[in-house]
């Protein structure tokens, strides 16, 4: 099904930002998540092991998105995909707040 012009300038722009990261990362892989009606989730991973997500409307947009972008899309977030992201002591203190009472979500 094709996507509308509004949606194909959201890919647009999506594709833009998922290209600076890149370019900033020394390159990008991605994994796209659907999120039901809140859209789908777009996972970057850099070479560098640094990350970060976007949200497009739908998965077409973000499929169009990605593919402007040039960046490899993998299936799942697991394996050798997972084992690139690089996490920092900020992550560490956030999962382990979350979990033992740590810094709050808010």
């Amino acid at each position: 099904m094709p996507i509308t012009p509004h949606a194909e300038r959201k890919a647009a722009r999506l594709a833009k930002e998922i290209a600076s990261f890149s370019r900033a990362h020394g390159g990008a892989e991605a994994q796209l998540t659907y999120l039901g009606q809140a859209g789908t989730r777009i996972v970057l991973v850099g070479e560098d092991g640094a990350w970060g997500d976007l949200v497009a409307p739908d998965h077409a947009v973000a499929a169009s998105a990605v593919e402007k972008a040039g960046v490899t899309v993998h299936e799942s977030f697991d394996g050798e995909f997972a084992a690139k992201v690089r996490t920092g002591p900020y992550e560490w203190s956030r999962m382990a707040g979350i979990q033992l009472g740590g810094p709050s979500n808010g």
